[in-house]
């Protein structure tokens, strides 16, 4: 079995970490109600995409 020789200092173990993070969706406003709304997605408030009514929205 494998095991470590030396331990593992926190700066080696910080640098291994560094990509172990939470991403933040990309989101951008709705042009047609001003709302935010994940890029390429119809928006969830109003129903457009790309200036058309893609959903009926009830108000």
């Amino acid at each position: 079995m494998a095991v470590p020789k030396r331990r593992t200092s926190k700066a080696r173990k910080a640098k291994r970490r560094t990509h172990f993070k939470l991403e933040i969706p990309g989101l951008n406003s709705c042009p047609n109600c001003g709302e935010l709304k994940k890029s390429h997605h119809v928006c969830a408030s109003c129903g457009y995409y790309d200036g058309v009514a893609v959903i009926e929205k009830q108000n």
